[in-house]
């Protein structure tokens, strides 16, 4: 079994945030230098929310509302799941694939110590998998 822990491990430390009275220019312009597709919005040490792509496509260019003038507060998500990095990366993506979201806080006794995507997911057990079968081929052809 592959944990979000043994995922972290293998992963950037860095986990990239804002807060809550940003605005969604500068988390998007951080977002662009970091390349990455969510930032999680942070009120000093409490997680209080994630901004992602998806937020600011939906929440403000189709309201047509200005990047510059809109506080992040008014656009993240609010209600974030989480996960403890004890998790089985299976049941992640099972999670993320049935809520609809591609961005997974890990929190470890009520601090953030992390933040996966569903691609970092897939990537893990893409490996998994291709480590069994190359373990099963070599195991057939005797090698």
């Amino acid at each position: 079994m592959t944990t979000i822990n043994d995922l972290l491990r293998n992963k950037s430390p860095d986990v990239w945030s804002v807060t809550p009275d940003d605005s969604v220019f500068d988390a998007l312009r951080l977002m662009a230098d970091k390349n990455i597709g969510a930032v999680l919005v942070m009120d000093g040490k409490h997680l209080v929310g994630l901004l992602s792509e998806r937020d600011y496509a939906r929440k403000l260019v189709l309201a047509n509302k200005s990047s510059r003038d809109t506080a992040v507060r008014d656009v993240m998500t609010s209600r974030v799941a989480f996960v403890a990095p004890s998790k089985d990366v299976e049941e992640c993506l099972a999670l993320m694939t049935d809520k609809r979201f591609r961005h997974l806080p890990v929190m470890d006794e009520g601090r953030v110590v992390g933040l996966v995507s569903i691609g970092d997911l897939v990537k893990a057990i893409i490996e998994k998998k291709q480590f069994m079968i190359d373990q099963l081929e070599s195991y057939i052809t005797g090698q």
